[in-house]
């Protein structure tokens, strides 16, 4: 109240107000007294006078940490809310993942921050603060098991984006009240009865579901409102986990289950340590209704979350790790963890917030490893997320995977029960494309790691080579020198950097040169590279690996003119993109006749001339005959070529024109097949394509 003063929120109240409240919150949730004394104190440091030395002085080291990791991070000088907002979700989850505290203050402080979120007067930050507490703090509060914080959170940010929708459900709500309120009470009253008699006791109770669940199932099952089987759901607290398969029993009994529609999360808990039966009957009148079965304990997790395990040990309150992890079954906090974990491998700040909203908002599936262990993935992962879920190794050496025993493709969607086994080799370069095969943020941000990786050696080594190839022109050796000048010159602190700006395309080999040897003159130069023309050979040669329209990251086959291994090709040096391969042959290569700086050598490598495949075009014409097409599919897999594609065209009474996109091995292989079909009677001509 001292440090806070006159200060006053947009209702006209003081202040210090805010942060009462806010620790009245946590005050519910039964937190220990350095978590309250945080919430007292969480704005000080952000919005008065006070420093964090200040209230180490005071409240001691342990709230100083809290207050320093919940403090609002406002001051972030970022250009684009966006942006400030992603930056401002890295700092928090890093400040989490040392306190679970700091996470809970954080989520009572926007709580009540939503509740008077009516007061602000500009229209589009209350849609901003929203938005931010739908899309970030309430999967946070789910993430952790905090189902009421998260539901709360949910309904106000819901009341203020889309106000409509909300009424017109609420509506649909009150007739639902009107007409089925007295049923429901009798419902809860029958099944109580049953279980009676089963002798079981039982706390039983309907409950409505939230406008906002019920607005995401509309839109994510595409139903009307009158086919929603769970707005009045039946739950039934027993006493121990026992007698909830018990419960379970005489309700199906008694009752008809809906079928497919029987989830067990007690045995397999859900990764925010959800723990329920959820079962669908057709009971009394006919009527479907959802039930939940669970213990009293099961009930307060479900509901608090990570909150329901603050309490007594060792003569101290606070968390206890040990006793949450028994009662759950999992690490109550293996959700932040994996955010952690995709902070840990880089990345910038956007792709967090995707990557969270990924981990924090969709559905889990249940797939077993070889030996037996549990692996908890959101709903649609693939072989791929299995993998990094396992270990970031076993994602990064992932070469294909078997499903219950079967080989299957890395974009096969894994369902509730497989049993999931990687097959591995050695460390290799990652395809871009990879990251379409995954859906957790942890394995997307290891393959992003993996391929930026690749990528900073594939430039270094395209700069390196570009480097040496200018000086060797210039009658210059790279051995006999010492690059040190140019640093300075190109703002480049190592030969390594040095190399990556050359081969990314941002400083030319030839300024390189100049800055290492400033009197040369272009007479001597052009002398130089003349004798290493005549010499043939001296130049430094980068070498190319083969393999379909891609040769790692910095170097990407021209779509112009399709080289394959054997056709004699040339590189010309893209600014931030890498190095283009294109044939000597190609027409766009005389675009660059003047740009004797983007040229590079370039050579197969011996691996790519005899033991990769890449695509290839070809096109003929063939007399229009029955059978004729087969006869020439025939020719082309007994000269061994994979035909992936095929187009007819140009289709005339007599003769008609195909395409064949075609595996090979090389240039000599595609002209082997095209022989074969020139031999061939119902041919009339064949020609390879390029671009």
């Amino acid at each position: 109240m001292r440090m806070h003063g006159a200060q006053l929120r947009a209702s006209g109240d003081p202040y210090f107000a805010h942060p009462i409240e806010v620790a009245g919150i946590l005050t519910e949730y039964r937190l220990d007294t350095a978590a309250i004394v945080t919430a007292l104190l969480h704005d000080v440091i952000e919005d008065t006078n006070a420093t964090r030395a200040d209230i180490a002085d005071l409240f001691g080291e342990e709230v100083a940490e809290l207050v320093e990791g919940v403090t609002k991070l406002s001051r972030l000088e970022l250009s684009a809310e966006h942006t400030r907002q992603a930056e401002n979700l890295r700092k928090f989850i890093l400040a989490i993942s040392k306190d679970v505290r700091v996470l809970l203050v954080k989520l009572a402080d926007r709580l009540h921050n939503m509740r008077t979120l009516h007061f602000i007067q500009k229209p589009a930050k209350r849609e901003r603060i929203a938005r931010e507490t739908l899309e970030i703090y309430a999967p946070l509060a789910r993430s952790i098991g905090c189902h009421r914080i998260c539901s709360e959170l949910e309904e106000l940010a819901f009341a203020e984006l889309n106000p409509t929708a909300r009424n017109a459900i609420l509506r649909r709500l009150d007739q639902l009240r009107n007409a089925q309120g007295k049923a429901v009470s009798v419902i809860s009253g029958e099944i109580a009865q049953k279980l009676m008699v089963g002798g079981i006791e039982a706390r039983v109770f309907g409950r409505e579901k939230q406008a906002y669940s019920i607005w995401r199932k509309l839109q994510r099952k595409t139903v009307a409102f009158s086919q929603l089987s769970d707005i009045y759901a039946f739950r039934v607290i027993v006493d121990t986990e026992e007698d909830c398969y018990r419960a379970l029993g005489v309700i199906h009994r008694t009752w008809p289950c809906v079928p497919e529609r029987f989830k067990d999360y007690i045995s397999t808990p859900k990764r925010n340590n959800y723990r329920s039966l959820h079962t669908t009957i057709v009971g009394p009148k006919g009527m479907r209704i959802e039930m939940q079965i669970r213990t009293e304990a099961m009930d307060r997790i479900n509901e608090e979350g990570i909150a329901a395990h603050w309490r007594y040990k060792d003569k101290s309150y606070g968390f206890d790790a040990v006793a949450a992890q028994e009662e759950g079954g999992r690490d109550p906090l293996i959700n932040l963890r994996h955010l952690v974990q995709v902070l840990e491998h880089g990345g910038d700040a956007e792709d967090l917030v995707e990557h969270a909203k990924l981990e924090m908002f969709l559905d889990q599936v249940f797939v077993f490893t070889p030996k037996g262990k549990l692996i908890s993935l959101p709903r649609g992962a693939m072989p791929l997320d299995f993998a990094y879920a396992v270990h970031t190794d076993v994602g990064d050496r992932a070469i294909g995977v078997k499903v219950n025993g079967e080989l299957k493709p890395l974009r096969t969607p894994l369902s509730n029960g497989d049993v999931v086994e990687v097959i591995t080799g050695p460390k290799t370069s990652m395809p871009p494309d990879w990251r379409s095969l995954t859906v957790t943020g942890r394995a997307r941000s290891a393959i992003r790691r993996h391929i930026r990786l690749t990528e900073k050696e594939e430039f270094v080594r395209l700069g390196r080579t570009a480097i040496e190839q200018a000086f060797v022109r210039a009658g210059k050796s790279l051995a006999d020198v010492s690059l040190r000048p140019a640093f300075d010159r190109f703002a480049t602190a190592n030969e390594e950097e040095l190399y990556q700006a050359v081969g990314r395309g941002r400083v030319a080999a030839t300024t390189v040169l100049e800055a290492v040897f400033p009197g040369l003159k272009d007479s001597e130069r052009a002398a130089a590279a003349a004798r290493v023309r005549i010499e043939d050979g001296k130049a430094a040669k980068l070498y190319v690996r083969g393999g379909g329209m891609t040769s790692g990251v910095s170097l990407h086959f021209a779509g112009c003119c399709s080289p394959v291994p054997g056709d004699r090709i040339v590189g010309i040096l893209q600014p931030d993109q890498g190095l283009a391969v294109h044939t000597i042959d190609c027409p766009r290569l005389a675009e660059f006749e003047d740009q004797d700086e983007l040229w590079q050598d370039l050579h197969w490598t011996a691996e790519a001339e005899s033991h990769t495949i890449s695509r290839a075009r070809i096109t003929a014409t063939v007399r229009d005959a029955p059978g004729v097409l087969g006869v020439v599919c025939t020719l082309i897999g007994e000269a061994k070529g994979n035909i992936v594609n095929m187009r007819m065209h140009h289709r005339q009474s007599d003769f008609f024109d195909v395409d064949f996109d075609i595996d090979v091995i090389d240039a000599r292989h595609i002209t082997h097949i095209m022989a074969a079909l020139r031999a061939c009677p119902a041919v009339e001509t064949v020609d390879r394509v390029k671009g």
